[in-house]
């Protein structure tokens, strides 16, 4: 079962050319995180371009339970009324978070330092997910965590009554973990300061710093220092999403493998901690151009312009890129599997804890499609075949999760035979427009009874 109902597999057929412009959804990081400041800001938040996916639309739900006012008007433009810091009401009822790891831990952490209990669950998926990463520092704080073994939802948080500021260093990259534990920091005393050794994801501190907050962030050699200050009044923002870099490597991946294809991806974020993809792409000897390059809401944007590339060679992906990057290997996977040569990634054991683990998952279906694979508890190699050189023919396993789905399918457009998927139905988390969007550059997508 998908979680989305019953399962529903899709074969992905060899492609012609793909052609045309993507128009990919919102950014799902920023749109979370837009909800979540929003409804902690006093006054009314206006949010265009968010993505609507299922993950956020939880999220949305779950401002709602803590009392905001959040509503989509007809334009598609989406009004939050906030309750201010510390001003979470409690849930009548279960938070239900779906498929979403970011949604669920920037909950935890946003509620953390009230005076309020709240029990999170969520699909099968979610459910099997680690949640200590995100509990253990907010017990610094004085919150209470009740969940099944190894710290799994359901679970329940009781808010610290009389929270205190914490000084925190991540033991893994991880932008969720940063995210929550400063979220938690609005509502403590004095200042909260995160370390991280390697950078991840910033969305958070540019937009707490666009809400009012004071946070400050300085290289020191420790590490990347973040200090907030807290109980500040966060002020209501105008927000336009930029488009989701991590949507649109669907798309620029499925161009640049796929025979004849020139595909243009318009305003996608290119936040320095989100593009280490098409770093790496262009690496790799990629035909990827960044066109009209700006800044949009504090965010730097372009448009990208991905053409078929038959020249690609493997390479090793530098660990320390992983962070900004970590939700595109999978995609990343299978433009390697039609380049020349090996291709190594290292330093990626956070992929065997995300929605599937991600390494055996991708690793499992390239193998049944005929590409060889190794891979170790945080690396794994992928040897390619060059251009076209992937058989397919096989159906593979998707695990619940949007990104392994999503990866097949585009692997299956440059195959011999197409690639079969058991279920397409995750998709609606995060993308759901991809269907209809492939079908317009070309690609050919067929519903399997």
């Amino acid at each position: 079962m998908s979680g989305h109902g019953d399962p529903k597999p899709m074969m992905a057929r060899k492609s012609g050319a793909l052609m045309g412009v993507a128009e990919v959804p919102g950014d799902k990081s920023i749109s979370h995180r837009s909800l979540i400041f929003g409804a902690m800001a006093v006054g009314e938040t206006r949010v265009t371009g968010l993505l609507e996916g299922q993950d956020v639309l939880d999220t949305a739900a779950a401002m709602r339970a803590f009392g905001a006012d959040v509503t989509r008007e007809a334009d598609g433009t989406w009004s939050i009324h906030g309750v201010g810091v510390g001003g979470f009401a409690e849930p009548d009822d279960v938070l239900d978070c779906g498929n979403s790891g970011t949604g669920v831990r920037l909950l935890m952490g946003a509620m953390a330092t009230s005076p309020i209990s709240v029990t999170f669950t969520g699909d099968a998926s979610l459910r099997s997910r680690p949640m200590a990463r995100v509990t253990d520092p907010l017990a610094l704080f004085g919150t209470k965590a009740y969940g099944r073994a190894q710290g799994r939802l359901p679970m329940t948080l009781v808010g610290a009554t009389d929270p205190m500021p914490v000084r925190y260093t991540t033991p893994v990259p991880s932008a969720q973990v940063k995210s929550a534990v400063l979220l938690a920091g609005l509502n403590a005393p004095g200042e909260t300061v995160v370390i991280e050794e390697e950078a991840t994801r910033d969305h958070s501190e540019r937009m707490l710093a666009g809400f009012g907050a004071v946070v400050s962030t300085d290289v020191t050699a420790e590490g990347r220092v973040i200090t907030l200050q807290g109980q500040p009044e966060l002020k209501p923002q105008v927000i336009a999403v930029p488009r989701d870099p991590s949507s649109a490597a669907f798309p620029v991946c499925a161009a640049l493998i796929t025979e004849g294809s020139d595909v243009v991806v318009p305003n996608i974020g290119l936040n320095p901690t989100r593009a280490g993809l098409f770093e790496t792409l262009r690496d790799m000897g990629a035909d990827l151009t960044y066109e009209n390059p700006r800044e949009e809401g504090g965010e730097p944007v372009a448009d990208l312009r991905a053409k078929f590339s038959p020249n690609m060679k493997g390479i090793e992906v530098p660990p320390e890129r992983a962070a900004s990057m970590i939700d595109e290997y999978p995609i990343l996977s299978v433009v390697a599997a039609n380049a020349e040569g090996a291709t190594v990634m290292r330093g990626v054991k956070e992929l065997r804890v995300k929605e599937s683990d991600r390494i055996a998952a991708m690793a499992d279906g390239l193998r049944l499609n005929g590409v060889t694979v190794e891979d170790g508890p945080d690396w794994w190699i992928v040897e390619g075949r060059g251009p076209g050189g992937v058989k397919g023919g096989a159906t593979v396993a998707t695990h619940l999760d949007h990104r392994i789905a999503m990866s097949f399918l585009c692997a299956g457009f440059a195959s011999q035979e197409g690639i079969t998927i058991d279920d397409s139905g995750p998709i609606l988390t995060s993308f759901p427009i991809f269907e209809p969007l492939m079908g317009a550059l070309g690609a050919t997508l067929v519903p399997v009874a």
